[in-house]
């Protein structure tokens, strides 16, 4: 089988720039650009507009100034327009060398819009190329609306296309600028212009507004495509573009006929940059570079994973530079818990085991998932109750309103003898220790004396992470410590003290 190599144009520096609020600086444009070429290795990217701003024109400058001395200056492309050379003479200033003109790749754009009859339009494109020639700058084009050109004036396109075929032009880019082609169409409209015109070089830009992008990226090359433009988390105007990292598992996996030199490898961390240049965050479920993609969560799964590899797939996480998790949560077996554990270095036996399976799926029904961080604190939790439970919380009310004192109403259970108190304090603990006092003061016990209290989270987690409580009591026999584990921070410390009553009571 014959293999055919796809360039691919990476253009999330210019059209991904078009994502509603996002504006990158020039110096991570050039980082982004540097990484592109240098890292992910796609053939080119186009990094700007000709025209939009002195901010613009400079970053252009320093990304070309950069690719000059890297050999890199003719994979560096900017759009452009059909403005009598003023494009051209931006594109000189910035120091670029290969120009993507944007024309009319529909007659009714031309004709509502630009108001001209196509040779008209021919003839100030021809003027552009042979300016930008003059100036030795290559040139690309864009038939802006070509997808609807082809559904609803073909006879324009082909028109243009042949003009085209007679012009010094390195690519023609066909793009379906509102993202209304179906797979079907992607792949019959390719077709058709490539049995026609077999050698030019045709580029595929498609957007993503029907979720449609990647499923008509593979029809266009099946049907003949030479190239696509994609963009990082597939940033773009509306629903964005075709995304690069599905795009390209997609080509790797399923279409061996065709060759790329993307490495895929440099995927996910091309996406995070981007994510932190852009401010638009991938969603977890998005494919390949999504925080979720990689994790197992059903108990079943884990299982699965363990004897055989049962639920793996050719979608690997270490391709692209991520290692698979095992969710903790509501829906974890203890073989999602083995996998974490092993991670972690550590080991159960079967009834401890069960005793910390039982006790992440109760905490997964407050917090959807218990990362692998929270697992050593779980453990603590569940192993330090070596006492016998004669003192149980049986439930509480915690108020805190603005202008009055936090309240608390609590039940408790003390050897079989049920209390209700209720109590203000200088907060929700406070509260809930004064209403304590009083029921020990009712049964005539000494409560032990809080010495010192300390929260703490896995680190690197979230504001809904597992938060451990650790505090220090002091009775007649000496100081010691209890812990709680909850999500919640007062909860927690509810847990820690619920713990030191059952250690002092006899």
């Amino acid at each position: 089988m014959a293999v055919k190599r796809i360039e691919i144009m990476d253009t999330t520096l210019r059209d991904g720039e078009q994502t509603s609020s996002v504006s990158f600086s020039a110096s991570e444009k050039l980082t982004i650009a540097k990484l592109l070429l240098e890292e992910l290795k796609v053939d080119r990217i186009e990094i700007a507009s000709a025209r939009v701003s002195e901010g613009e024109l400079q970053a252009v400058k320093d990304v070309t100034n950069w690719a000059s001395k890297n050999n890199h200056l003719q994979a560096v492309e900017v759009l452009t327009f059909v403005d009598k050379g003023v494009s051209i003479n931006w594109m000189l200033e910035a120091g670029a060398k290969v120009q993507n003109l944007l024309t009319k790749g529909s007659l009714n754009h031309l004709t509502h819009q630009l108001k001209k009859t196509p040779n008209q339009h021919f003839s100030e494109i021809e003027e552009n190329i042979q300016l930008a020639e003059k100036h030795g700058i290559a040139t690309n084009v864009y038939l802006e609306d070509w997808s609807n050109g082809m559904r609803n004036s073909k006879a324009y396109v082909f028109e243009f296309l042949e003009f085209l075929s007679r012009q010094p032009v390195k690519r023609i880019m066909l793009p379906d600028t509102l993202g209304v082609l179906t797979p079907q169409e992607s792949y019959d409209f390719i077709k058709e212009i490539k049995d026609l015109y077999p050698n030019l070089h045709f580029d595929f830009h498609a957007h993503n507004d029907y979720d449609l992008g990647v499923s008509n990226v593979m029809e266009g090359l099946k049907a003949g495509a030479d190239g696509l433009h994609l963009t990082v988390n597939g940033m773009g105007e509306r629903a964005g573009n075709a995304p690069m990292a599905s795009s390209i598992a997609v080509i790797n996996d399923f279409m061996p006929e065709i060759e790329i030199g993307v490495n895929e490898t440099f995927l996910f961390t091309i996406s995070k940059l981007v994510e932190t240049f852009s401010g638009v965050m991938i969603p977890s479920n998005k494919p390949v570079v999504g925080a979720n993609v990689f994790t197992q969560t059903a108990g079943i799964h884990a299982d699965g994973d363990n004897k055989n590899n049962l639920y793996f797939s050719e979608l690997m996480p270490e391709r692209f530079g991520r290692t698979r998790q095992y969710a903790l949560g509501k829906s974890s077996g203890k073989a999602n818990i083995q996998k974490n554990l092993q991670e972690l270095g550590l080991q159960l036996n079967d009834e401890d085991l069960k005793k910390v399976t039982q006790r992440i799926i109760e905490l997964g029904d407050k917090k959807q998932v218990v990362t692998k961080e929270d697992l050593p604190y779980i453990i603590s939790d569940v192993l330090d109750r070596t006492y016998e439970e004669k003192v149980k919380v049986n439930s509480y009310v915690l108020t805190h309103s603005k202008g009055l004192k936090p309240s608390t109403t609590v039940s408790i259970t003390i050897n079989n003898e049920t209390f209700e108190e209720s109590s203000q304090g200088d907060g929700q603990f406070d509260a809930f220790m004064n209403a304590i006092k009083r029921v020990f003061k009712k049964k005539k016990l000494e409560l032990a004396a809080l010495i010192d209290y300390a929260v703490r989270i896995p680190p690197g987690s979230n504001s809904d992470a597992l938060c451990e409580t650790i505090i220090t009591w002091r009775n007649s026999s000496g100081e010691f410590k209890t812990r709680g584990l909850d999500s919640d921070q007062t909860v927690s410390a509810i847990k820690a003290t619920e713990k030191m009553l059952n250690i002092i009571v006899s």
